[in-house]
């Protein structure tokens, strides 16, 4: 089924973008893009490195690397195995892994989390698409259903970066009533793994907020293209505030309880079991070997994103950590 739907996609014409995706682009061109265009020296494609015929870099030896490609005078000299890593040659293509749940309605201040997943996919695309490459999408969720509902094969050209806008501008059936089950990020990521041919740049875009079992496809994607892992989360979901009595509802189950926020012994609580769940996913991605990003819907996504570039640019491939807080922010200082 999702063969035919890839072939679906691609035979169809580009049809016409309604204004609601123009207005966030132009609005983005003007308040992220113009704002990058002038800090981010060099070239985008530190972003995306391949196989090519350019050097780029040099980095230790990883289990899943290509053995033709490493360099065998640095590694006598260092005494650890180290490859070489290239500019490519050609044009890449940039999929974006999007998880339009349930859960990434939320958000406690002015930013939603599918706000912030818009903006970023959408500064990411145009950035990426402008110089050539060709951009493509898979979408979880986007229809109320969890399941992969939405396939967007890539493109290049600016009117592909507004039709993938369009899609994320559509309001999801049944959002606020939630109740049409939990998320299963693993189907997205075998999907992505069936249907992603060519060696690409992945950006899988969640809140990981998640059933388990969606370890294991994420490092079998990784072992095949260049995997970043954009984690959207917000203030209120590592600690709650004194609120009161008040109703929380899972916006995926619709299961609702009532809370009083009011007891420091709750919050404590919440708080701990926030920070393991912080400790267990960080260290599911390490295992899978991908970078990761943290986007907060109380950051600033233009900083975000250069604290993610200067990262990739001083250890590309090798970032293990996400891009937030102070130690990211010393590192990349």
């Amino acid at each position: 089924m999702l063969l035919d739907l890839f072939r679906r996609r691609r035979a169809a014409e580009p049809a016409a973008v309604p204004t609601d995706a123009q207005a966030l682009l132009q609005r983005l061109e003007w308040t992220v893009i113009r704002r990058l265009d002038g800090l981010l020296q060099g070239d985008h494609r530190t972003l995306m490195r391949g196989a090519g015929l350019d050097l780029a870099d040099l980095r230790e030896y990883r289990h899943h690397d290509d053995v033709r490609h490493m360099d065998w005078n640095v590694t006598a000299r260092l005494q650890l195995p180290h490859v070489r890593v290239f500019t490519e040659d050609r044009e890449m293509a940039a999929w974006f892994l999007l998880d339009l749940s349930a859960s990434v309605d939320f958000g406690s201040g002015q930013r939603r989390k599918r706000e912030l997943l818009q903006a970023f996919t959408a500064v990411l695309a145009r950035l990426i698409g402008r110089h050539g490459n060709r951009i493509g999408a898979m979408l979880y969720g986007a229809g109320g259903d969890a399941a992969v509902d939405a396939v967007l094969p890539a493109r290049g050209g600016r009117t592909q970066v507004l039709q993938l806008l369009h899609r994320l501008c559509r309001p999801r059936s049944g959002a606020m009533r939630g109740g049409n089950g939990p998320t299963r990020l693993a189907d997205l990521l075998s999907a992505a793994a069936l249907g992603i041919r060519q060696r690409s740049a992945v950006f899988v875009v969640s809140d990981f907020i998640s059933e388990p079992g969606w370890e294991a496809p994420l490092g079998e994607l990784a072992r095949r293209h260049d995997v970043v892992a954009v984690r959207l989360l917000d203030p209120l979901e590592r600690e709650l505030p004194d609120l009161g009595l008040i109703p929380i509802r899972d916006a995926e189950t619709g299961e609702q309880v009532l809370v009083d926020t009011h007891d420091p012994g709750f919050r404590r609580r919440f708080a701990a079991l926030a920070a393991r769940r912080e400790t267990t996913l960080r260290d599911s991605l390490a295992r899978a070997g991908v970078d990761t990003l943290e986007l907060s819907t109380a950051d600033d996504l233009v900083e975000a994103v250069l604290r993610f570039v200067a990262l990739r640019r001083r250890w590309p491939g090798r970032l293990r950590s996400p891009l937030s807080g102070p130690v990211a922010q010393g590192a990349a200082a």
